[in-house]
């Protein structure tokens, strides 16, 4: 099934436009599944059965996969058995009446105010790692951009004269502004840090590790995990949360909902306005009183 996956890949990249992260979950669901119908004796395509995905799917279910992954998972199977079917490969599509295991909504994880300013404050100056630290968390949450946005940015995508970075994800681009206190930290990691920890080397990228090399993910995800420890938040962080905490504490402060979600890069609005109860419920005095006290609430 490795050449038809790769296929899939291709056509989903130069025809639908898919963004990295988006081929990286096809490419990875589906090598996943295909070495797991290997080992029962699936080997092509056209053998594979309705039956035999369910049996995969049960066996994500075992191996404590969330209803999240498996969902993502299957959304994978489905792309990829109906281009399959469109190409002639198969005459029956069999995910046809797979059923997607249901998902509770859960309100995303949203830091203080208070919170959040005791995080930004814990890098210091005293290294050229710390600079890096700070400015990549000032950063991101004076912008809310993605992980893969924030260590995927350019030096040349930047502007500290006017106040804004460019993302880019696939075939979408968007510039979101950042303020006094994210241009402060960035000039510092500039001037004093940057170059430190190139070694002499020399990349586009933003943002690099101790090593000269891009900064990845899960390096990122280290940084925000120790400074939450630091701060003495108990709450679970990732770079997610400072994404939530932004776009929670603008529309708190009385942002334009459109101007966020065009600010998050969301497609569909009502992913935005999941955050307003957020604002609501930890402004309105009645709401929280109202909450603390009714049964029924």
């Amino acid at each position: 099934m490795g050449t038809e996956i790769n296929r899939f890949v291709e056509y989903m990249e130069k025809e639908k436009h898919a963004s990295r992260n988006t081929l990286a979950s096809y490419k990875r669901d589906l090598t996943q599944l295909a070495d797991y119908l290997q080992e029962k004796g699936v080997e092509s395509v056209p053998k594979v059965t309705k039956t035999a995905l369910n049996s995969y799917i049960l066996f994500l279910e075992k191996n404590g996969k969330a209803s999240t992954t498996i969902s993502r998972v299957m959304a994978s199977m489905r792309a990829f058995f109906h281009y399959e079917l469109r190409q002639g490969m198969i005459h029956r599509d069999p995910t046809e009446f797979l059923k997607t295991p249901k998902i509770e909504k859960k309100a995303p994880e949203i830091l203080s105010v208070d919170e959040v300013e005791r995080l930004l404050d814990q890098p210091g100056e005293s290294s050229p790692k710390e600079i890096r630290d700070k400015a990549m968390l000032e950063l991101l949450y004076a912008t809310g951009l993605r992980v893969s946005e924030l260590i995927g940015l350019r030096v040349a995508d930047v502007n500290l004269d006017i106040g804004f970075v460019t993302c880019r994800d696939g075939n979408k681009e968007r510039t979101v502004p950042f303020g006094k206190t994210a241009k402060r930290a960035l000039l510092g990691y500039l001037e004093h840090s940057r170059d430190f920890l190139l070694k002499g080397g020399d990349l586009p990228e933003l943002f690099v590790n101790c090593s000269g090399q891009p900064m990845s993910r899960q390096g990122f995800w280290k940084i925000i995990k120790y400074y939450g420890e630091k701060a003495g938040i108990t709450k679970d962080i990732t770079p997610h949360t400072l994404r939530h905490s932004f776009a929670a504490h603008l529309i708190r402060g009385g942002a334009d909902i459109q101007a966020v979600q065009m600010m998050m890069g969301h497609a569909d609005p009502a992913t935005t306005q999941a955050y307003i109860y957020y604002a609501v419920k930890t402004q309105d005095p009645l709401l929280r009183a109202y909450q603390a006290a009714h049964p029924r609430k």
